[in-house]
């Protein structure tokens, strides 16, 4: 089933053109990456499928609902874990997921379910009672996805989710959001990062705000490696 489909979006700041005609398709049950360099337009695809920005140009449609006609039946298929953390510190984990369900209309009991499923998912239970602020780096991107996943969304946006984060803390973030996707889950991935990419993943590649290709990792990377394939899609538009 397509989960989210972006067709011929355009978004301009100014005379800067940040996304020219992006489209493609993405089905349920799929970790997929949005690969490309700083400045390619990630963000600003992400600012427009959670309705930061808005444009005329093209449609964005989330589990059937087009964000344009219908945002409130998007966003709330969404949740998002965006690139700057957004927690309040001196508030516990659980007082930080409590907040944010009562944000999605969820209390008593129904909250008290997502929450404890939501940290289970992330292996955050026994970490509940602690404040964010003594979370490392890793727990709390951590605490962001369980709170992201509170609502029962049917997709996950990750915006840069690994920065600033150590090797071993990336690598267990990576990990777990993959293993989200096999739930059913469809998870939409923005790095600059090859790493953190399966062969089996489907990759979009995004750079000077057009993409390049989509398809798995491995079809994308042929007989190379993934990286070398990047480096050419980049390479070539920069010495242009």
């Amino acid at each position: 089933m397509t989960m989210l489909e972006v067709h011929d979006v355009t978004y301009q700041y100014g005379a800067k053109r940040a996304l020219d005609d992006v489209s493609f398709a993405l089905d349920a049950g799929r970790f997929c990456a949005l690969l490309g360099p700083n400045g390619a337009g990630k963000s600003t695809l992400f600012s427009l499928m959670t309705r930061l920005l808005v444009t005329r140009h093209g449609t964005i449609t989330v589990a059937g609902h087009d964000i344009a006609s219908d945002p409130r039946g998007a966003l709330a298929s969404i949740g998002v874990v965006f690139q700057q953390q957004t927690l309040d510190l001196d508030m516990t984990v659980l007082q930080n997921l409590r907040y944010f369900a009562a944000l999605q209309g969820l209390s008593g009991k129904a909250a008290q379910k997502n929450i404890d499923a939501a940290l289970d998912r992330l292996d955050m239970r026994e970490r509940a009672r602690e404040k964010a602020r003594a979370l490392n780096g890793g727990h709390r991107r951590r605490m962001e996805i369980a709170r992201a996943l509170i609502h029962d969304p049917k997709v996950l946006l990750l915006d840069e989710p690994t920065v600033g984060l150590d090797t071993a803390s990336r690598q267990a973030i990576t990990a777990h959001v993959h293993d989200l996707a096999d739930t059913g889950l469809l998870v939409f991935w923005a790095t600059h990062l090859v790493d953190e990419i399966r062969e089996t993943d489907e990759v979009v590649v995004l750079h000077q705000g057009k993409v390049r290709a989509q398809g798995t990792a491995a079809s994308i990377a042929g007989t190379g490696s993934l990286t070398d394939a990047f480096m050419a899609m980049t390479a070539r538009e920069q010495a242009a």
